[in-house]
């Protein structure tokens, strides 16, 4: 196959692929107002899958949907923002102080909330009859609702009646830390074998996503086992009956995941437990883990937060896979590594981005340079070319034949240009996943105007920067002697520079710096080839 038509099959078949990306998000239908409580307090309690799946048991003095004048307490830690509601004892709000949202930074992000719009609650409960569960009304308990300076720990309870007894659920919020245990505590007579923790989530876009381009990151379910490993369940199979993860193991956790955050419920230790994921009514979804009471008591701890990589490690085995990188993982992870490693070091990503790119054009710079070479020399027996179809150019074959033969007399690879294209566009797909799925990129400024690496260059000079070096390197590359081809190739640089436009800025930055090493190590390989032949001429 000619070597420009190689190149034009992989640049289409890649334009294609990342347009169609961008059309689908495009034109994903807008989110629309809903019931929320109402329809999540229609749920049925989770059962054991040992025990007979009956409904879930109302206890007395329940409610099947929230009431406007159900009391809530808001409570304020150096991380959270959160409200808690006497409804289920609920946690129905959750702000991330430490992150900013995505639509209006004057804001703190949302991550659990029910206002109507979206839906996103942590909840819990007994099973057993005459237990207190998410549909019960619970009583505030009075104690303090903001984590003073000085103090490590703040504990929020509610209390609720059970048959002969009561139950105390404590919510304990530790400084600095995005971790918050969860806790039932039975107390008199008041017998329960299993308690119940999960989170409640419509099925509708993350709010960090809605500005990201291309391919829409992961939101739904998440397991992970020794047995399963990490296992994901979409909204989609779980509506159809198709989910199928590990249910039973004596270790792992579940996750709800979207766009840069996750919560993830993290039963400590080894011991029984149950995962499952449901279809509730409406838009809902349920993703939860059930546990055994021991000694009266059932905790486990809730993360809800961004999905910082390093930190997910040390909280839980496997919990940094809730990071989304697509299929091309096994070279996404590396590369975030170094890019790390690079911060550390420089303290800026977009500097990091820039370190990165000179590294990587580093790795390659051996193979780069043979393909350059093979394309200097393409250019240098370009008018020879040119002769050659107009001698040959009714007769293919021969053409063809004619091509071949000088290739073969001048030593050159017809398809060694295409390399340094095969090399980049697997890294190329990879660092766009790392940057559309990292939460250190989110609102990461780099220089100037550039205030967040993650989302488009707000008045385009990048991509316009990067489309003029496009064309520089098409300047600089072989005349196809195809005038078709030669026209498609001068367009190309137009072409990209349009889909360009509403890249993360981060990963125009990378493409720039690699088009401006390219275009140096191009132009001096060819200049040295094109001395070479005079002097032999």
């Amino acid at each position: 196959m000619d070597n420009r038509r190689l190149i034009l099959l992989l640049i289409f078949s890649f334009s294609i692929l990342m347009l169609w990306d961008a059309w689908q998000k495009h034109t994903m239908p807008k989110p629309q107002a809903g019931s929320t409580v109402a329809a999540n307090s229609a749920a049925a309690v989770p059962v054991p899958s040992a025990s007979k799946p009956t409904p879930g048991v109302v206890p007395q003095g329940a409610t099947a949907a929230a009431s406007a004048n159900v009391a809530k307490v808001t409570v304020r830690t150096d991380l959270f923002v959160a409200e808690i509601s006497a409804q289920g004892g609920d946690l129905t709000h959750l702000e991330l102080s430490k992150h900013l949202a995505t639509d209006d930074p004057t804001r703190h992000f949302v991550l659990f909330d029910s206002d109507g719009q979206h839906t996103y609650l942590g909840q819990g409960g007994l099973i057993g009859e005459g237990l207190p569960n998410h549909k019960s009304l619970w009583q505030l308990k009075p104690g303090p609702v903001e984590l003073a300076p000085g103090q490590d720990t703040l504990q929020v309870s509610l209390e609720a009646p059970a048959s002969e007894g009561t139950v105390v659920k404590t919510y304990t919020f530790h400084r600095g830390s995005y971790l918050i245990d969860v806790a039932y505590q039975i107390s008199g007579d008041a017998r329960a074998d299993h308690a119940y923790f999960q989170t409640v989530r419509d099925d509708k876009p993350a709010e960090a996503s809605s500005k990201a381009m291309g391919v829409s990151t992961f939101t739904g379910p998440a397991i992970y086992t020794e047995e399963g490993k990490f296992q994901k369940a979409s909204f989609e199979d779980i509506a159809k009956g198709k989910n199928k993860h590990v249910a039973k193991a004596n270790d792992g956790w579940i996750a709800m995941v979207q766009h840069y955050f996750v919560s993830a419920w993290l039963p400590e230790g080894n011991g029984e437990r149950e995962f499952y994921t449901r279809k509730l009514e409406g838009s809902l979804y349920a993703a939860g883990v059930i546990v055994p009471v021991s000694g009266g008591k059932a905790e486990v701890k809730l993360y809800a937060g961004p999905q910082e990589q390093d930190k997910l490690k040390r909280i839980a085995p496997g919990l940094e896979l809730v990071v989304d990188y697509g299929w091309l993982t096994v070279i996404a992870s590396p590369i975030f590594w170094l890019l790390g490693m690079l911060h550390k070091v420089i303290g800026n990503w977009g500097w990091s981005i820039i370190a990165l790119t000179v590294l990587i054009k580093l790795a390659f710079f051996p193979l780069s340079a043979a393909s350059y070479k093979s394309m200097a020399k393409m250019k240098v027996v370009t008018p020879k070319l040119m002769r050659l179809k107009e001698l040959y150019g009714d007769d293919r074959a021969r053409l063809n034949q004619e091509m071949m033969e000088l290739y073969k007399k001048e030593k050159i690879n017809p398809l060694g240009g295409c390399l340094p294209i095969l090399i980049q566009i697997p890294v190329f797909i990879a660092l766009y996943w790392v940057l559309l799925g990292v939460v250190e990129m989110r609102n990461a400024p780099w220089l100037g105007w550039i205030v967040d690496l993650s989302t488009k260059d707000p008045y385009y000079v990048l991509p316009l920067i990067m489309g003029a070096t496009m064309l520089i390197q098409t300047k600089l590359n072989p005349t196809p002697p195809d005038p078709m081809q030669a026209k498609v190739m001068m367009i190309m640089p137009i072409v990209f520079t349009g889909m360009f436009l509403f890249f993360p800025s981060g990963l125009v930055l990378y493409w720039i710096v690699n088009n401006v090493l390219s275009i140096a190590q191009q132009w001096q390989i060819t200049r040295m080839i094109a001395g070479s032949e005079k002097k032999d001429g």
